[in-house]
């Protein structure tokens, strides 16, 4: 082993067949996991091996050995030029020379188009003969993929494994105000480099310095280099160019790096050398003067004296606040956010602010300070949401949808650690004694961060619990009551036992600095907050506007080091959906409705006639019903907490639907056409229930238990009776989405008994001895079915999915086939004509309409803090 970088170890090597050394870069294990981004650094890799010049380090081929793929390159022997600068200013002379070597191979590959993007002197190499060989060329852009736009901590060959601060720094400090900020970048970056570089051989020191990544990167953005440092008499073409490289506008740079080529061609060739010749003054004749000089030494002790009593006795400077900088990080293709969990908590930051990671469609992406873009977390998939950091940065816990349950993976990734059961509702948060906190229903609950079983930290009577916080001393906890809307922001004395309400709002966290950092409306909200006392000392403040949120859960994070990450409300695409129906070939056409935050739950009238759904449009969660003929839309509910998953009954006059109005989360009906108050149909003590299907006859209710047991179970009610809600399936698998079939013999419904989630079918009402059928293979989840009963969907992963049903005289399923290909979101329905699906989709702008603002991406704001404090005051 020879080096290592944040694109993979470097060995030395033999070929045996051609009989020379060579150097092995092996690339990281994650990068084999994508394949998209091997195809594209296979192509990359080609334009790069064209680069035919004798200061560019060659690439002899990109080779795969069992899933391990590694580039051979050309072996340099030499010190790099960062070697050679520790030692001091590299001669003038000799620095230009090598100065003209580099330029000479940028413009090489500047006409094929290449951009180096991480020029430093860790990548140049001086071989014994005095030759430049510079290395990675254009390596960052290949790994990276096709992206253009990089994020402000880009960094592509830093090590992932250094921790040494000259390591980041090193890169960070040679990066373009351009780079810095995540604009695309084009051939001046190199330039801008090239100057730095320069700058750095002839003082000895690096241009652009800082105590950590974020000073350094302010550095880069709002500061200039001192020039004063340069030698003082240098050739003025030589000043020159590093003035003009290092413009912070790109436009005011060199347009090609053959002007620098020139410039430096031009101060060699000087006959007057490389320095400028001091004028030469006439001596002044020599006065001889008794007693001055002991005057004036005696003048000079005095001052000196003097100076040093000003230096002792002067005030110490403030402490200087580090300099805010905001960036935007456009998420690259393939790790864009998963469109079904964007009711959930998408990203999170480490405490130390070094690492982001965010959960996508393909799984976990981590995004570290000390790399060049974010890498897939291997172990994770697609089910990998609301992902949060332990305390110590080196794990990432998340709930796993697969299996519905809590996890925890190295964030180097491997196999994850099952650690319980769990549900994504009410937030996870890590607390620095190692415990898992967690809010369900009434409960906070609490689970050892090494697996185990949930634990009650505490209870209260009615509620809807959740987004926990262990505050700093572990003897008080922040959360969230959300059972009205807006939500009310609490906190629990674990010492006295009791809870008392701070703000209204949602998703509550403390900062350090003596702040709680919450949500209202669209907009990030502070206020001070005495941590011993547990009191709001200050009135709130608007700090950041426009963060992505649903009703109770904010797209945003903070790190303990000041870092604010968030994702902007206005510009994803994926935040809206639109409803398309869908035939069984595949075949689109709108519903008309227009995009929206729709809820996955959705229902089509019986009558065909209405679709009734639920959005938060009104600020609240709220029942809405589109009317198909005349293509317009009535509110049903408007009550001040959330109204979710409608469901139709029989005869299409009410709406079942699931509400948290009473305190408690509950079922209510509402007559249809809006007249009348809701009635309660149903709320239970200790668990949490919802509606999913209604039996043909209108007398059976078929919900989902949540609660009590931690785990989902199918139960009914009989609404001619006393409407008590009873258990269909007492085993310890979990089971949902209850459909009963039109005849009302068959009961169709989701288990993870198998260990995988899987459609079922068994008969009704003997749900017990009558036996069970698996109807879906290799996963499955949402049955539905057809309205004369004939047939059973089911969402797959890739498909949506029917089988046939015979009842007669013995249950007889068909063999799973696809329909049309899962694209879409959320749940389905059937039109009762049986012809046309009813999905929910992300909504895509249409072509030619402008994409701007629009792009998914996370806002980074470093050193956050210092703002925060300035403008909330705790003092």
């Amino acid at each position: 082993e020879i080096g290592k970088g944040g694109m993979g170890e470097v060995y030395q090597a033999k070929d045996t067949k051609l009989g020379r050394d060579v150097a092995i870069k092996v690339l990281p294990e994650e990068f084999a996991l994508d394949t998209d981004r091997v195809a594209r650094f296979q192509r990359e890799a080609k334009l790069l091996a064209s680069l035919n010049h004798p200061n560019i380090a060659a690439i002899y081929g990109l080779e795969e050995s069992d899933g391990t793929h590694f580039l051979v390159m050309e072996l340099i022997e030499g010190d790099t030029l960062s070697d050679r600068i520790k030692s001091g200013p590299i001669p003038v002379e000799e620095a230009l020379k090598l100065a003209l070597q580099m330029a000479e191979a940028l413009e090489a590959a500047h006409e094929k188009g290449v951009i180096h993007r991480d020029l430093k002197p860790a990548n140049i190499k001086v071989t014994p003969d005095g030759n430049v060989k510079i290395l990675d060329f254009g390596l960052a852009k290949a790994y990276a993929g096709d992206q253009e736009n990089m994020s402000p901590m880009d960094s592509p060959t830093i090590s992932a494994a250094a921790t040494q601060q000259g390591v980041i720094l090193g890169t960070a400090a040679y990066m373009s105000p351009e780079q810095a900020r995540g604009k695309p970048v084009d051939r001046r970056a190199d330039i801008w480099a090239f100057g730095v570089v320069l700058y750095e051989m002839l003082t000895g020191k690096t241009a652009f310095q800082g105590e950590d990544v974020s000073v350094t990167l302010a550095s880069v953005i709002t500061s200039d280099a001192n020039l004063t440092l340069l030698p003082p008499n240098i050739h003025p073409r030589v000043r020159e160019v590093i003035n003009r490289c290092l413009q912070k506008e790109s436009k005011k740079r060199y347009s090609g790096i053959s002007d620098v080529q020139y410039e430096i061609e031009q101060a060699l060739s000087d006959p007057s050398g490389v320095f400028l010749q001091p004028s030469v003054l006439p001596k002044p004749k020599k006065q001889l003067q008794l007693g001055i000089p002991l005057v004036a030494f005696m003048v000079v002790l005095c001052l000196v004296a003097a100076g040093v009593a000003v230096w002792f006795l002067k005030p110490i400077p403030p402490h200087e606040p580090k300099q805010v900088m905001r960036f935007e990080y456009e998420l690259p293709e393939g790790q864009q956010f998963s469109p079904s969990t964007t009711d959930l908590p998408l990203l999170t930051i480490s405490l130390d602010g070094s690492k982001i990671v965010y959960s996508t469609a393909k799984g976990l992406f981590l995004r570290s300070l000390k790399e060049m873009d974010a890498r897939f977390i291997a172990g994770t998939d697609g089910t990998s949401i609301q992902p949060f950091f332990s305390p110590d940065g080196q794990w990432i816990a998340y709930w796993s949808g697969t299996d519905r349950k809590l996890k925890k993976v190295a964030v180097s990734g491997g196999a994850p650690m099952t650690l319980c059961d769990a549900e994504p509702a009410g937030g996870f948060s890590w607390s620095l004694d190692n415990r898992i906190l967690h809010g369900e229903s009434t409960n906070i609950l609490w689970v050892s961060a090494n697996g185990g079983n949930w634990e009650p930290l505490f209870e209260l009577e009615s509620g809807l619990l959740g987004v926990p916080q262990m505050l700093p001393g572990g003897e008080s906890v922040l959360f969230l009551d959300g059972i009205t809307s807006p939500g009310k922001i609490m906190v629990h004395s674990l010492k006295s036992g009791e809870s008392k309400e701070l703000l209204v709002g949602v998703f509550a966290q403390y900062v350090k600095t003596g702040h709680i950092v919450y949500g209202v409306e669209n907009n990030l909200h502070a206020v001070p907050f005495d941590v011993d006392t547990l009191e709001v000392i200050g009135g709130p403040v608007s700090l950041i506007e426009g963060v992505l949120n649903t009703q109770y859960f904010w797209q945003y994070a903070v790190s303990d080091s000041g870092t604010l990450v968030y994702v902007p409300g206005g510009s994803l695409a994926f935040s809206q959906r639109t409803f398309v129906w869908v035939d069984r070939e595949g075949k689109e056409d709108p519903l008309g409705a227009g995009p929206n935050s729709y809820e996955d739950y959705f229902r089509i009238s019986p009558d065909g006639t209405r679709v009734a759904w639920s959005t938060s449009e009104s600020g609240n969660e709220d029942i809405w019903i589109w009317d198909l003929a005349r293509e317009n839309k009535t509110r049903l509910t408007f009550d001040a907490t959330w109204d979710l998953e409608p469901i139709w009954t029989p005869d299409s006059r009410r709406i079942i639907y699931n509400s948290g109005r009473e305190g408690r989360v509950g079922i209510f009906w509402k007559a249809a056409d809006g007249s009348g108050k809701a009635e309660k149909i149903a709320t239970l003590t200790e668990r949490d229930i919802a509606p999913r299907s209604i039996s043909a006859d209108g007398k059976t209710l078929f919900l989902v238990e949540d609660g009590g047991e931690r785990s989902n179970n199918v139960g009914m009610l009989n609404m001619e009776s006393d409407r008590a809600p009873e258990l269909l399936f007492q085993e310890r698998y979990r089971e949902t989405d209850p459909m009963i079939s039109p005849d009302g013999k068959w009961l169709a419904y989701t288990s993870n008994e198998s260990g995988q989630w899987e459609v079922f079918i068994c008969p009704f009402p003997d749900v017990e001895g009558g036996g069970r059928w698996q109807v879906s293979t290799n996963g499955g989840d949402w049955p539905l079915w057809s309205p004369d009963g004939k047939e059973l969907y089911y969402r797959h992963p890739d498909a949506i999915m029917a089988v046939s049903v015979e009842t007669e005289p013995t249950l007889r399923l068909g063999r799973p086939i696809s329909l049309f290909a899962n694209r879409y979101v959320g749940g389905f329905d059937i039109h009762p004509d049986g012809e046309r699906f009813l999905m929910l989709k992300p909504f895509a702008r249409p072509d030619g309409e402008s994409k701007e603002g629009i792009t998914p991406k996370i806002n980074i704001v470093l050193n956050w803090i210092e703002e925060l404090k300035e403008r909330v005051p705790v003092d």
